[in-house]
């Protein structure tokens, strides 16, 4: 008989917990962010005291901002490890709304541990605690309920593992569960849970494949496709898929032409043929060749507004959709070709389902001038040479020249998404993190701490303007505190000149003039 406290019990719990893929172990949460006050800090806060290094513990600032840590944690770490965060019962939980609706937006995975009043209720109510006329079980946490993909209130030890054990497996997954617990690994005490790939059905696959080389009888004219493997959610291009499972995809020779939307614009760094999608009108190529597009194959996006430009962008008549993605619910968005599958599983077996066909040369062509037409104006923007003051452009240029192949640029709201988008130059799958799914201002520097606890050995720089800058500047006494490096670059547009880039449809390049600010 072992006597634990409910916080004992889930601090044992969490540690013994370990994700799997490929072979590949890591810890399922590994750490644990908190501010403690009235709720966690004689519960969580003692837990974690006595667990020391097997859950280390990190000092948050803002309980907002140690959710956006954990997303920047998460997404780094491919969905496969994630941090926990705990606060107190009043003002400390209902901070986290904001970083939950980021997290679930994107569906990353991230532990949520506020503290609530006490089971007893003897002493109610307590300092923060906010009375409800209409059931003594409601509390501030309920307001988690809505932006929560689990939500769950635990009184007793008992049912830690049994509540959790599943709810962790299903952190991996933005549709239905894709885990399983394959039990204790060997040579260790607890559970691991064991990320599976996910099989397309046949029935999907040979619609999706008719329609990716235009091989049916209703869609025979069709030669113009369009690989979205970005769009919101793109990073599972980059996540499920090996950088040599992708390369051997893009020799395969089909041609589809690719892009990628901030979830995914590191599809770049690996596809020839990619052109940054930006689709908005008179941006770049992109545009043109969505209007081309009369089959648009997604991988894992979300086709929200930003993607389709509000579903105005593709307007070839009968223009087709072929959707890869692990939730049905977004498979079978614009009425598209549902292939409910992962990645690497699903790219895989449509690239053999159209073995032996590619798109026209003169398609080819087409698109590889876009790409060497926007690349041409990147160059001219990165060095407009404006004096005494910058261009926004020149700054991105400037740390795009000083970056390294394997760093990373974070950033997330304001003007800055949209001119990393156009102009950053991506040479590594997980080199571009940027936040646009939710667009958060304050989430870049306890995202980039996130994505530094993740990958140590990449430098992390952090573009931020001014007012997302204002939102959360305490995070830097965070990462002064744990000895984690970033480089900051804060943008003052207020001192800067904006330069505006933009292309015709017809493909020219065309600088505008730059429109300096007060």
């Amino acid at each position: 008989m072992i006597r634990m406290t409910v916080a004992q019990a889930l601090v044992r719990f969490l540690v013994s917990q370990w994700s799997e893929r490929d072979s590949s172990e890591q810890r399922l949460v590994a750490g644990c962010l908190g501010i403690f006050g009235h709720g966690n800090v004689a519960g969580l806060g003692e837990a974690l005291l006595s667990a020391g290094d097997d859950l280390r513990y990190y000092q948050g600032r803002n309980e907002q901002a140690m959710v956006h840590t954990a997303v920047g944690y998460a997404r780094m770490s491919d969905r496969l490890s994630t941090l926990a965060c705990t606060t107190s019962i009043g003002p400390g939980a209902t901070n986290l709304v904001t970083g939950a609706a980021l997290a679930t937006v994107h569906r990353l995975p991230v532990l949520l541990l506020p503290g609530d009043v006490f089971a007893t209720r003897v002493a109610n109510p307590v300092l923060q605690e906010l009375e409800d006329p209409r059931s003594y079980d409601v509390t501030v946490n309920d307001a988690l309920r809505s932006v929560s993909r689990y939500w769950d209130r635990i009184n007793r030890p008992e049912p830690v593992g049994v509540r959790s054990d599943g709810r962790h497996a299903g952190t991996h997954r933005p549709g239905r569960n894709r885990c399983r617990h394959p039990g204790p690994a060997p040579g260790r005490s607890g559970r691991g849970v064991r990320v599976a790939g996910r099989a397309v059905r046949q029935a999907g696959l040979a619609r999706g494949a008719a329609g990716a080389r235009a091989g049916d009888p209703v869609a025979r004219r069709r030669h113009r496709p369009e690989l979205l493997p970005a769009a919101d959610c793109g990073r599972w291009w980059r996540h499920l898929l090996t950088r040599d499972r992708r390369a051997a995809h893009v020799r395969r020779g089909h041609g589809h032409p690719g892009g990628g939307d901030p979830g995914g614009q590191g599809v770049a760094a690996v596809r020839p043929s990619a052109v940054r999608w930006c689709p908005r009108r008179h941006w770049h190529g992109s545009c043109q060749r969505a209007r081309w597009a009369d089959v648009v194959i997604g991988v894992g996006t979300r086709y929200s507004d930003f993607t389709t430009a509000s579903r105005t962008l593709f307007v070839e008549p009968g223009v087709r959709f072929v959707n890869l993605n692990v939730a049905a619910f977004d498979a079978g968005k614009l009425a598209g070709v549902p292939l409910v599958a992962d990645a690497r599983s699903g790219l895989t077996a449509l690239a053999a389902g159209i073995d032996g066909w590619s798109v026209e040369p003169a398609y080819r062509a087409a698109t590889a001038r876009l790409a060497h037409t926007w690349d041409e104006t990147v160059s001219e923007a990165y060095g407009p040479g404006h004096h005494p003051l910058p261009a926004q452009t020149e700054v991105i240029g400037a740390v795009n020249d000083v970056a390294g192949p394997r760093d990373v640029v974070v950033c997330a709201a304001g003007s800055m998404p949209g001119d990393l988008h156009k102009l950053w130059r991506t040479r590594d799958p997980k080199g571009y993190h940027v936040e646009y799914g939710y667009s958060c201002m304050g989430y870049e520097i306890p995202g980039g701490i996130g994505v530094k606890m993740a990958a140590p050995d990449r430098e992390v720089f952090v573009l931020v303007g001014d007012g997302s800058y204002l939102m959360m500047p305490g995070e830097l006494v965070s990462a002064i505190a744990e000895g984690i490096k970033l480089v900051v670059v804060l943008v003052d547009k207020c001192r800067l000149c904006l330069y505006r880039v933009a292309v015709p449809v017809g493909g020219h390049r065309r600088l505008r003039h730059p429109l300096p600010l007060p």
